[in-house]
């Protein structure tokens, strides 16, 4: 009655909830992530996996482009190079790229629909353990793929795996045994995720969604999950069947015996080339949801953007051979795919048109993100520009297996998709820790990072052109390759540092970052309608939209845009 409170009072005033939080141990805290199943958790656990091996790829890349920096160098021996090269391709496309864009797509897709969780969040949780366990037996591999023969240890038969070097006679141990098994159960996590995204997608939407008003990034999700469940499954089969040929006697692909090497590199690249496009359509689904929020304005041409993308899913099912003009495929066969890999080009194009004529007039807001996607843009033009030269047969019988190859879809999954994932990372970490990550240490991220990238990557096509095959641990001197391979190679330097700013800013942000707000861009998706971090059931009452921009609706209603849609 005094005034004064006491301690008992204190239970009557703080929330059970609040209460119990506060008592729990570090170890309760670890728990309620394992076990958890909320698609946030979730979400973030993907990331973090795919960004830890993004360091660990970064620095077997490292590695491999010291021992290049100039010729006759035995840094690495021939074995330990092969051994590298296999493990950076393999973790930066399964270990890197697939649990990002499934990470994003879980996080933010029921947000933007309006769900409170994805529809099977079981299964959700069963697909990351999956695909975490599938990267943890790759990398088991390092210390237990001698196996009882003394040879072998991590993968050295290259990301593709090609026959005949998968077979006993040239893969002892278990090496490639741990490349097939881990690459298959993490084939199984993808297969589960995708089918519980595309589910939500089309089952969960909130009141007045319909597909016409969802979000690109959650139509261009959807795509992206559709293709996974058609080009996985060819690559499943293709893992059992090397299984067969290594365990069981048979000979699929053993061609002493009536097999086919051919056989594996069709039911490979069935898998392998769009996958490229599984990992680039989430790319432009953040570029599609980032750049109208710095522009100022609405996406520019939205049906084209989905028709475009829809399209994309299509052609880029039946490119897949032009990785094998040299091969000895008929005139047909190399016209046909030919054909279908420049026809891929137009709807891509399409959306590039979208992405200018959205920013073409606006208020140009040139925030970190933005600074990433207008990297994006400029770098997958180019990475376009040169697939349409490799899709030119009688150029690609030149270049086939050169460092011109390299540059070229390095200019794909990193000057598009890492640059897209940065972007990605800085336009949606205050929403989902509430602190803003640094500008300034952002805009050295950026620039450091896009000057090494063009050092390494630009200069990486003359060697290319120049005749220096891929997959080659050291080259003699005199070939005209030493001193382009040294510049390739300080490239590199300034990824790494941009990198470790990166790791600083996120560190630091999480630390002491600039509270966020629930919507610090003013943005229009219905993610920005939540607290910053959402709680766990996202939405304490259902939203109803009437436009694909509902925020937008609610800051101006006398201006709302489902007047016009």
């Amino acid at each position: 009655m005094n005034g004064t409170i006491h301690i008992d009072d204190l239970s009557e005033v703080i929330p059970p909830a609040a209460r119990a939080a506060s008592d729990k141990t570090i170890l309760d805290h670890i728990h309620s992530w394992l076990v958890t199943v909320d698609h946030k958790k979730l979400g973030l656990m993907y990331i973090m996996y795919g960004l830890i091996f993004f360091v660990v790829a970064g620095l077997e890349a490292t590695l491999i482009r010291i021992q290049l920096a100039a010729p006759n160098l035995h840094f690495l021996s021939p074995q330990t190079f092969n051994q590298l090269f296999t493990m950076h391709g393999t973790s930066m496309v399964f270990l890197v790229g697939m649990p990002l864009i499934f990470g994003f797509a879980n996080y933010l897709v029921p947000l933007m629909i309006g769900a409170r969780d994805l529809a099977f969040p079981r299964l959700n949780a069963f697909g990351l353990w999956l695909s975490v366990f599938g990267g943890l037996l790759l990398y088991f591999s390092l210390i237990g793929g001698e196996g009882l023969t003394g040879a072998g240890g991590a993968p050295d038969v290259g990301w593709f795996a090609y026959a005949p070097l998968t077979g006993k006679a040239f893969s002892k141990g278990h090496s490639t045994d741990y490349w097939t098994l881990g690459i298959l159960v993490g084939g199984f996590g993808s297969i589960a995720t995708a089918c519980n995204i595309i589910t939500t997608i089309l089952c969960m939407r909130c009141p007045g969604m319909t597909l016409g008003k969802m979000p690109l990034l959650a139509w261009l999700n959807l795509i992206m999950c559709g293709m996974v469940l058609v080009v996985v499954s060819p690559l499943t089969a293709a893992q059992i069947m090397l299984l067969l040929d290594r365990f069981a006697g048979s000979h699929f692909f053993d061609t002493q015996a009536g097999g086919s090497a051919v056989l594996w590199m069709h039911f490979f690249w069935i898998f392998g080339h769009p996958e490229v496009y599984v990992l680039i359509i989430p790319a432009f689904a953040f570029a599609s949801e980032i750049i109208p929020v710095f522009s100022r304005k609405a996406i520019f041409g939205y049906p084209v953007m989905v028709g475009a993308t829809c399209a994309i899913g299509f052609v880029s099912l039946g490119v897949w051979a032009h990785h094998m003009f040299t091969v000895g495929m008929t005139s047909t066969g190399n016209t046909f795919f030919v054909v279908s890999t420049m026809m891929v080009g137009v709807p891509t194009g399409i959306k590039i048109f979208n992405w200018l004529g959205t920013m073409w007039g606006g208020k140009l807001r040139f925030a970190t993100p933005m600074l990433f996607c207008i990297g994006f843009l400029f770098q997958f033009l180019i990475a376009g520009l040169t697939g349409i030269m490799l899709a030119t047969a009688p150029w690609d019988w030149q270049l086939n297996d050169s460092y011109f190859l390299v540059a070229h879809f390095h200019y794909v999954l990193v000057g598009a998709l890492v640059f897209m994932i940065f972007a990605a990372v800085y336009y949606w970490f205050p929403k989902a820790t509430g602190r803003l990550l640094s500008e300034h240490l952002g805009k050295w991220h950026f620039w450091l990072f896009l000057i090494g990238f063009h050092i390494t990557f630009d200069t990486m096509h003359l060697p290319g052109i120049l005749g220096m095959p891929r997959r080659i641990y050291t080259f003699e001197a005199g070939r005209g390759w030493g001193l382009l391979n040294l510049i390739c190679t300080v490239g590199v330097a300034f990824q790494i540092a941009a990198t470790l700013i990166f790791v600083c800013n996120v560190l630091l942000s999480l630390r002491k970052g600039k509270r966020a707000g629930n919507d610090p861009w003013d943005a229009w998706t219905l993610e920005w309608s939540t607290p910053s971090p959402p709680p766990e059931y996202n939405f304490a009452e259902t939203p109803t939209v009437k436009s694909r921009r509902p925020l937008w609706d609610i800051k101006h209603p006398t201006d709302p845009d489902w007047k016009y849609e």
